[in-house]
Parts: structure tokens; C-alpha cells; sequence
């Protein structure tokens, strides 16, 4: 795993040893950030990178240009290694590690600098076996309602058997791609 474009291109990314995490592969992280450019992202962008495990996405979105990322891992092992990251890349100043349960903890408003216009939401596949009303990611999306600038875009990776429903609260589903085992739904917030 590696940043693949922006300040940091060609960084090799610390990983744990462990066989559990599903990296994303840098041909569908180049596809997913190609997407995001037609929003105008990540340049500029407070981000929650949700789920981050060592910071693939966040650290990519920092190095393309992000303000500002949190990172929400729970797993002490891998938040230890993504701290590694962060700091190897530099990005220290420009982002903080929150070790949590992201399905409740969303992303707290962000940084100082304000409240996230960019989320990444990439849970194990399993937790989003069930993504209709009282499940999991349905509640995390409610928690994130309330978190998120007007407009603010998320994009949930789960498995391509798992089709998103195409309204959470105030997120609307706007795109869905599909990545060789994998579908990214992207989502905005209405204008509350």
C-alpha cells in the first residue's frame, strides 16, 4: 500500500500483519479520488477518514491537498501503526487519531477548522450485511447528519452484494461504483 498522487506520491504505507484488513488497491483509490475531483475534493476539505485502519484514504486525501483529517480507528494495534503513518508522512499538524467505535462516534465536528465536508466510511464487510433502517451504518449515518457541513459528500465502501439505500436522513445517494469486489456509494448532505 502506498499514497499514490499529491505531496507524498510513491510513500509505502506501514501495514499490521494480519491477513483481517481488506487494503484498497491503488487502481480503485485512483478511481474513487477521480470521482471525488468532480466535487472539487479533497483540495481544501476537512475529511473523517471512518473505519481508517492504517489511513489509506485519509492520508491519500491529505496528500492531494486535504486541511484537515481525523482518522477513527478502534483497533489499538492498527491506530498505533497508522499514528507511524501520519507521522512519517509528515501529517502530524494536519490530523488527529481517535481511537473509537466510528459506528458511534461519527466524527465529532471534525478539526477546529470547522466540520467535515469529506467522509470516508470503510467498516468490515461484515458489518454491513444489513444496511436498511435500524441497522448499524443506518445509525452511523444519522450520527453523521448532524456532524457534517451542508453539502458534504460521504463515500461508504462495502461489498458489491450490498446495494446502500438511496436516502439516509439527509444524505441522498448521488453515484455508485463498482470496483472489482467492491461498491462505493457516495452520498450528500441535503442543506438543512
Amino acid at each position: 500500500m502506498r499514497i499514490i498522487a499529491g505531496a507524498k506520491r510513491g510513500m509505502k504505507l506501514l501495514s499490521p500483519d494480519t491477513q483481517d484488513s481488506r487494503p484498497i488497491i491503488d487502481r480503485v483509490k485512483e478511481s474513487l479520488f477521480s470521482v471525488l475531483y468532480k466535487y472539487d475534493l479533497p483540495a481544501g476539505a476537512v475529511v473523517g477518514d471512518l473505519f481508517s485502519g492504517v489511513g489509506s484514504l485519509g492520508l491519500e486525501a491529505l496528500s492531494r491537498g486535504a486541511e484537515f483529517v481525523t482518522f477513527v480507528e478502534r483497533d489499538p494495534e492498527t491506530a498505533a501503526i497508522l499514528g507511524k503513518n501520519i507521522a512519517k508522512a509528515g501529517f502530524v499538524g494536519r490530523s488527529k487519531v481517535v481511537r473509537t467505535d466510528a459506528f458511534s462516534f461519527g466524527v465529532q465536528g471534525g478539526s477546529t477548522a470547522g466540520r467535515c465536508n469529506l467522509v470516508f466510511v470503510d467498516p468490515p464487510y461484515a458489518a454491513t450485511t444489513d444496511v436498511g433502517e435500524g441497522s448499524a451504518l443506518n445509525g452511523l449515518m444519522d450520527v453523521l447528519g448532524g456532524q457534517v457541513r451542508d453539502g458534504a459528500i460521504v463515500a461508504v465502501r462495502t461489498h458489491k452484494g450490498t446495494e446502500l439505500l438511496d436516502e439516509y436522513g439527509r444524505f441522498g445517494v448521488i453515484e455508485r461504483r463498482k470496483w472489482g469486489t467492491m461498491l462505493v456509494t457516495i452520498l450528500r448532505a441535503n442543506i438543512v
